[in-house]
């Protein structure tokens, strides 16, 4: 029988331990090095330099994208109290693509967490001391992870085809056409999410905006620095003149060679990121097994004080090593 200064030692054991194992891995999984917020503080700095764009009317364009609302207004009431950082949070759900709101994103880790406390307590008979602190570890963690996944996987798949629409807006202009209609034949025949943006950009240059400006509200979608070189590149043109054509054609063609350097690491990295993999999953693998096969024999583990220590430590160690393997992996190029 488990006394009640035991049940709460052990709900601040595993509440500690899901918390910094949600902590390194976010960390780990999506967080930049130094050199590539580097990067990106330089690329604002000169688009800010060197982009005509007036002040007031972005400032107008970024108040009515922080008003958007879903139909549920106590949600957005909550949202607007308890969100830290919603125009971070704005950001990642604009990058997936979907129309999904910040409400109706708290909505969804709402229901998250509440399906997850059903399944531990009624499937499972979890005490709600161990079952609440992981509904919200799930709730928090898995629409989290299923957000970036989505947005990264758009992101990708821009730039499998980028380089190709930025051929094609070299082939438009050595035709003769404007940077404006050249935008428009891009957005016609590239594939989506390429397509998509670009007849965004568009649609918002025949609603009365300048091209840098719309430009720059893809990139806040977008966020690469490839896509930021475009508009830079695109900027100094319209400021400095030249030969855009010539330009946009070694732009395409350095973001090519960039994209392969990456293949290339990706290849050279794999056995230790399917060694990263196969070790942070292997002790949560063996413990289902070993469920499957005797559930009480395992049960014992989560039901004595001892055996929650000892999952709390194994946790921490766990995502320790995989976020260090995650970071060795990564490179900016």
């Amino acid at each position: 029988m488990i006394g009640a200064e035991d049940q709460m030692m052990m709900t601040l054991v595993v509440g500690g331990a899901t918390l910094i194992v949600a902590l390194i891995l976010g960390f780990a999984l999506m967080g930049g090095n130094e050199v590539g917020a580097n990067t990106k503080r330089r690329l604002a700095e000169v688009g800010r330099g060197d982009g005509p764009m007036p002040t007031k009317p972005t400032r107008r364009n970024t108040a009515r994208l922080n008003d958007q609302q879903s139909s549920i207004k106590i949600l957005d009431m909550i949202v607007r109290k308890f969100v830290p950082n919603p125009a971070k949070l704005r950001s990642r759900l604009e990058k997936t693509g979907m129309k999904l709101t910040i409400a109706e994103y708290s909505l969804m880790v709402v229901v998250v967490i509440a399906f997850a406390l059903i399944i531990l307590t009624v499937l499972y008979d979890f005490g709600m001391m161990l079952a609440i602190p992981a509904a919200i570890f799930c709730g928090l963690f898995f629409p989290h992870f299923v957000i970036g996944y989505l947005g990264k996987r758009r992101i990708n798949k821009f730039m499998k085809t980028f380089p190709e629409a930025i051929e094609l807006l070299v082939r438009s202009l050595r035709a003769g056409l404007p940077i404006s209609e050249a935008i428009v034949t891009v957005g016609t025949d590239a594939p989506d999410p390429v397509g998509e943006e670009f007849r965004g950009i568009a649609d918002a240059v025949r609603m009365g905006k300048s091209l840098e400006e719309s430009l720059w509200d893809v990139a806040k979608r977008i966020d690469l620095p490839d896509f930021k070189f475009l508009i830079i590149a695109i900027s100094i043109q319209r400021e400095t003149g030249g030969n855009l054509a010539e330009t946009l054609g070694g732009l395409a063609n350095t973001l090519r060679k960039r994209r392969q350097i990456k293949l290339k690491i990706k290849a050279m990295s794999s056995e230790a990121r399917a060694s990263a993999w196969i070790i942070g999953s292997l002790p949560f693998i063996m413990f289902f097994l070993l469920w499957l096969a005797n559930d009480g024999y395992v049960m014992a583990l989560v039901e004595d004080p001892r055996g929650v220590y000892m999952i709390g430590v194994g946790l921490v160690m766990i995502a320790s090593g995989v976020g260090v393997m995650a970071k060795m992996v990564r490179f900016e190029i």
